[in-house]
C-alpha cells in the first residue's frame, strides 16, 4: 500500500521511509541531469569569466544556506509539514498558500516540459548521426512524452525510485565522464583562440547577465525541499541536511564542472545544447545523447512528482493500493492528462528557454531565498537583532533581485518575439 496516514498527514504517496543516501543520490543525479548541457551557454556566455564564476559561487552558497534553513522547518510547533504550500499557509494565511502552490506548480510543469524538450533534442541528435533525412523535432518530443508517461505509471512515487536511482547514478557519471573527456579534448586541440568577450551594448549586457543569474538559480533549486524531505525517515531534518551536503558538494562539482569546461572549450560560440559543439567521434555523440535521453526519463520524475502527489491524493481511492484495480484507470488518466498537456505545449513552444528565465526569476527566487527567511523571522520570534537584520537583508536583497531579473526576462522575450512561431522545428 502506498497510502500513508501518519500524524494526521494524508498522502497517496509514501511518507518517511527513504534513507538520506537515496535522497542524496536523487538530488545529485536530478540536478546533474541533461539540463547541464545547456548551462555553459545560459549561465556563462552572458557573464564572462569573472562575473560568471563569481555568480556561480555566490548563488550556490546562498542556495545551499537557504535550503539548509528551510529543511529545519519540517516540523513547526510540533506539526510536520510535507508540502511547502502547507507550511506557508499555516504561517502566513490562505493567500500565501495559493501563491506558493501556483508558483510551485508552474515551475514544476515548465521544468518537465524542459525535460521533454531535452529528451527530444537528444533523440534528434542521434537520428542526425545515422540518417541524413530531416525529421521534425516534434516527433522526437512525442516519443519522449510517451516514455515519461510509461515511467510514471511503473514508478509512481519518489520513494519507489529506489533501484532506479542506482541506474540513474551510473548513467549520470558515465555521460559526464564522456562529455568532459570529449570537451577537454576539443579545447586542447582547438587551433583558434576562443572568444570569451561578452558581446552587445552595455544595457544588453546588464539585462542578459541578469537572465544568466536566473538560470544559475534554476540550476541549483526547484522549490520543493519540503516535498522531497517528506519521503525521508526520521530524523528528517538531519537526514535532509545530509542529502543537501551531497548535492552541494558532489552534485555541484559535476554540473558546474561541465558548464565551466564547455565554456572554456568553445567560448562564446558554445551551443545551447553542448553535444552540438563536440567534434566527435560519432560513437561518443551517440552514446552521450542516448544516455542523456535514458537518464532524463528517470530524473524528470523527481521534479514532476509533487504534481503527481497532489493529483493522486485528490482523485485516487486512498485506502486502496496505487496500482490496485480500483485506482489503475484513474492513475492512467491523471498521468495521461499531465504528459499530454506538457508534450503538446513543448511541441508548440520549443523555444521555451526565455520563459524558463522568466519563471525562474519571478517564481523560483522567492521560493528559494525570500520565503525561508520569512519563515525564520515568523517562527524564531526570540532571536538576536543581528539574525533579524540578516534575514531582513536577504528578504530585501532577493526581492529586488526578483524584480530586476523579471524585468530582464520580459525584455528578452519582447526582443525575441519576432523569432517565435508555433511548432517551430528548432
Amino acid at each position: 500500500m502506498e497510502i500513508e496516514h501518519k500524524g494526521g498527514l494524508v498522502s497517496a504517496h509514501t511518507i518517511g521511509q527513504d534513507s538520506w543516501k537515496q535522497v542524496g543520490l536523487l538530488l545529485v543525479t536530478g540536478y546533474s541531469c541533461g539540463y547541464i548541457l545547456s548551462y555553459s551557454n545560459l549561465m556563462l556566455v552572458a557573464l564572462g569569466w569573472t562575473w560568471g564564476i563569481t555568480s556561480l559561487i555566490v548563488v550556490a552558497v546562498f542556495t545551499a544556506y537557504s535550503s539548509w534553513l528551510l529543511a529545519g522547518f519540517h516540523v513547526v510547533n510540533g506539526q510536520r509539514f510535507i508540502r511547502y504550500r502547507d507550511l506557508m499557509g499555516y504561517l502566513f494565511g490562505k493567500e500565501i498558500f495559493y501563491l506558493t502552490w501556483v508558483s510551485q506548480i508552474l515551475i514544476l510543469l515548465i521544468t518537465n516540459m524542459g525535460f521533454i524538450l531535452l529528451g527530444g533534442k537528444a533523440l534528434q541528435e542521434i537520428n542526425a548521426e545515422f540518417d541524413g533525412s530531416s525529421i521534425r523535432l516534434q516527433y522526437f518530443v512525442i516519443i519522449t512524452g510517451v516514455a515519461y508517461f510509461v515511467f510514471s505509471i511503473l514508478v509512481p512515487t519518489i520513494s519507489s525510485m529506489g533501484k532506479w536511482m542506482i541506474v540513474s547514478t551510473v548513467l549520470t557519471f558515465t555521460y559526464i565522464v564522456i562529455i568532459l573527456a570529449v570537451v577537454i579534448k576539443d579545447g586542447l586541440n582547438s587551433k583558434r583562440v576562443n572568444e570569451y568577450e561578452v558581446r552587445g551594448k552595455e544595457a544588453s549586457k546588464m539585462f542578459n547577465g541578469l537572465c544568466a543569474i536566473s538560470a544559475i538559480v534554476v540550476a541549483n533549486a526547484a522549490g520543493i525541499i519540503p516535498e522531497i524531505q517528506a519521503t525521508l525517515r526520521m530524523p528528517a531534518v538531519e537526514n535532509m541536511r545530509k542529502a543537501l551536503h551531497l548535492q552541494f558538494s558532489v552534485g555541484l562539482a559535476f554540473y558546474y564542472g561541465v558548464s565551466i569546461a564547455g565554456y572554456w572549450a568553445y567560448g562564446s560560440a558554445v551551443s545551447e545544447y553542448l553535444p552540438e559543439n563536440i567534434t566527435g567521434p560519432t560513437w561518443a555523440k551517440v552514446l552521450i545523447n542516448s544516455i542523456v535521453f535514458t537518464q532524463s526519463v528517470i530524473s524528470q520524475h523527481v521534479f514532476i512528482a509533487p504534481v503527481h502527489e497532489a493529483l493522486d491524493t485528490k482523485f485516487l481511492i486512498l485506502d486502496k493500493g496505487i496500482h490496485s484495480r480500483q485506482n489503475i484507470i484513474r492513475l492512467l488518466c491523471l498521468r495521461a492528462l499531465i504528459f499530454t498537456l506538457n508534450t503538446l505545449v513543448t511541441s508548440a513552444l520549443p523555444f521555451m528557454g526565455d520563459f524558463v528565465n522568466l519563471l525562474g526569476s519571478f517564481l523560483l527566487i522567492p521560493l528559494t531565498f525570500v520565503f525561508p527567511s520569512m519563515i525564520f523571522i515568523k517562527v524564531k520570534r526570540e532571536t538576536t537583532k543581528i539574525e533579524k537584520i540578516w534575514h531582513w537583508a536577504i528578504i530585501v536583497l532577493f526581492s529586488l533581485l526578483t524584480v530586476v531579473t523579471t524585468v530582464a526576462a520580459v525584455r528578452l522575450i519582447v526582443n525575441n518575439i519576432a523569432k517565435y512561431y508555433i511548432f517551430a522545428d528548432t
